[in-house]
Parts: C-alpha cells; structure tokens; sequence
C-alpha cells in the first residue's frame, strides 16, 4: 500500500488520503471480526427464544452493529467528521450532521436493541445508510481513494466496495424487517 506524503496517523486530525491501493481482504479483517462477533452477539440474544427467528437476530444484529459502530466513532469524534466530510453528501455540506452522525446511529443500535418504535426505525435506518450509499458510490465513482470514516478513526479500511455494500445491507435488512 502506497501512501501519499499527507497520510497521517490513525488517530490524527486528518485522515490520510492514499494513491494507488493494492489492498486485500485483510485489510478488512478488524470489520470481519466485528461483524462476526457482532452476529455471534446478535444469536446469543436470541438463544433463549424458543424457535428461531431471523426478523428477531437480525434486529439485535442491527442494534448492536450500530451502537459498536457509533462507539469508535465517538473515540474521536473531531477526526470521525473530518474523514466523513470527505466522501459522504451531507456531512461535506454540514459539519453539525458529521458531528452528529455518531450519535444518530447511537440512538438507531439503542432504539434497535430496547425495541422502541421499529417502524420509525426501521424507516430512519433506510433513508440515513441508503443516503451514505449514495456519498460512498459518489467516491467510488470518482476515483477517489480514500479511508472510510465508518469504523472512527483507530482503524484505516479504505471507501471501497466493501463499504458500500455495509449500507446497503444495512438499508436492505432494515427494509425487510419493515416489510416482514
């Protein structure tokens, strides 16, 4: 991995923008470990239950993928809008939405997981990730190569496909939980 003269720190005000990325999926590994210990987290919620249901894990997987999400990003929150101004629609025209972003998705993973008002939820899920879908494709479409702000700023994983598919996945689990 190349790395332009600007890159920084992981925890440093600016998050690096790089050149030429020839990265593999073990970059991703720390957002692997945390969707599986999040799935893991999500199943043993349920384990109790007498039959399975996947509306309930996904749910808690909901809940929880988003309050761990939300977590490292407010480790540095100043950072977090920095590096999330740079690819995503809102937060580059507000940085009281970038500052903010961590803590709606906060109130979303709590909402999930206390079971409050799942419709609205549900609802505000999708228009929230699907609109960073479209900051996400915007980047990629551009070529830029950047480091997504979506896990704070103590872990670099590139804007990439990988991100993009995370929202969406996001929306689309929120919206077959609407719909089920």
């Amino acid at each position: 991995m190349t790395s332009s003269p600007e890159s920084k720190s992981c925890c440093s005000s600016q998050p690096p923008v790089t050149e030429n990325r020839n990265l593999s999926l073990s970059a991703y590994t720390p957002l692997f470990v945390i969707l599986f210990a999040t799935a893991l987290g999500a199943a043993a919620r349920h384990h109790s239950e007498i039959s399975w249901s996947w509306h309930i894990w996904m749910h808690d997987f909901m809940g929880l993928f988003l309050l761990v999400f939300a977590m490292v990003k407010l480790f540095d929150l100043s950072s977090f809008a920095v590096g999330f101004a740079k690819y995503d629609l809102l937060a580059a025209r507000s940085r009281t939405y970038a500052l903010g972003y961590p803590f709606i998705e906060l109130a979303l993973g709590l909402a999930y997981l206390s079971r409050w008002q799942p419709q609205a939820t549900y609802c505000a899920t999708i228009v929230i990730l699907s609109f960073g879908a479209l900051g996400i494709l915007n980047t990629m479409r551009q070529g830029k190569q950047i480091n997504c702000a979506c896990m704070g700023q103590i872990l670099e994983v590139p804007v990439s496909t990988v991100t993009l598919t995370e929202n969406l996945s996001m929306s689309v689990m929120a919206l077959v939980m609407l719909l089920i």
